[in-house]
């Protein structure tokens, strides 16, 4: 084999270091961090995904609730808006060659974050769930595998199935596959919980402001990878990350 498909399949097979688990169990974290806000200080609602809003969006034309349907376009406009922009500012920030998209986006989170947490209660709920929305969807967007495995960083409803599909096939031949697949979807619904555990304390104690602790774990996150984007990741900025 010659040198240069030597290289190919050594850089195929390395994973950045916003591939790694440690990324995407610290990222989960923070999403059931931000569920259990929303639902317990911002209206009752979950701001990490928006099948329920289809639903409710379907059941109001269903009821002809003109009024309902167009609100509930409000935050599933959000999500679309953030899945196309993380898309497009993905592929243009590489000609600048100092950071990477995903970690140029945790920055973007925790100034979302921190002005979340300085809204004082009389602002509408809705302005706090459709920037989660918008975040969220950005993070869904960029973050897509794991180490070669498709994960999501914002909800669990797949990595459950995950784990019950991986179970089955696992009790029937023993691989080692389906074993790492149990491990790596298994720990995620675990920070997941983690995640809303602590929000849901902190938030009992700390009320709006609560959301400011989630922050700390994405400074954690952002201080990494920047480390990795300007120091030993600094000659692979243009290598695109697994499932993009």
């Amino acid at each position: 084999m010659d040198k240069i498909a030597q290289q190919t399949i050594n850089e195929n097979n390395y994973y950045l270091e916003c591939e790694k688990p440690w990324v995407y169990w610290l990222l989960i974290f923070t999403a059931g961090w931000f569920g259990s806000y929303t639902f317990l200080l911002r209206g009752g609602v979950f701001c990490n995904a928006q099948t329920a809003n289809v639903v409710l969006l379907a059941m109001a034309v269903g009821e002809k609730q003109w009024s309902r349907a167009a609100y509930l376009l409000i935050p599933i406009t959000a999500y679309f808006a953030g899945a196309f922009f993380s898309e497009y500012l993905g592929k243009s920030v590489k000609r600048f060659h100092f950071l990477r998209w995903d970690t140029i986006l945790i920055g973007i989170e925790i100034i979302v974050i921190t002005v979340i947490g300085m809204l004082p209660e009389s602002v509408p709920d809705q302005i706090s769930q459709i920037a989660l929305n918008f975040i969220c969807s950005m993070q869904f967007n960029t973050f897509r595998q794991v180490k070669g495995i498709p994960a999501s960083t914002t909800f669990v409803t797949n990595h459950i199935r995950q784990v019950g599909s991986s179970a089955a096939k696992y009790y029937r031949h023993h691989d080692s596959q389906s074993a790492e697949k149990i491990k790596v979807h298994g720990l995620l619904i675990i920070f997941f919980l983690l995640g809303g555990i602590v929000g849901t304390i902190i938030g009992e104690v700390f009320s709006y402001r609560s959301i400011w602790g989630s922050s700390v774990v994405l400074v954690i996150i952002f201080i990494r990878l920047s480390y990795a984007d300007l120091s030993y990741e600094k000659d692979l900025l243009p290598k695109v990350p697994h499932g993009h």
